[in-house]
């Protein structure tokens, strides 16, 4: 039997939602070991003189406990 635990995190990127998730998931894995998944559970723009200055992802991220 196994055991899983969910972490939510939020990340961000100057580039895109695609590359929020990236980074955020990269990062959660330099300190978390065995990741399962992630689930996107919302975005978000800031925007700065009209223009989208970061793209922030909310996400939880599913890990298997040892």
């Amino acid at each position: 039997m196994s055991v899983a635990k969910v972490t939510e995190i939020i990340a961000s990127s100057d580039k895109s939602f695609e590359d929020a998730v990236q980074q955020g998931i990269s990062r959660a894995s330099e300190t978390i070991k065995g990741i399962t998944g992630a689930w996107v559970e919302s975005q978000k723009v800031t925007v700065n003189n009209g223009q989208i200055d970061q793209y922030r992802v909310n996400m939880k991220i599913t890990f298997v406990l040892k």
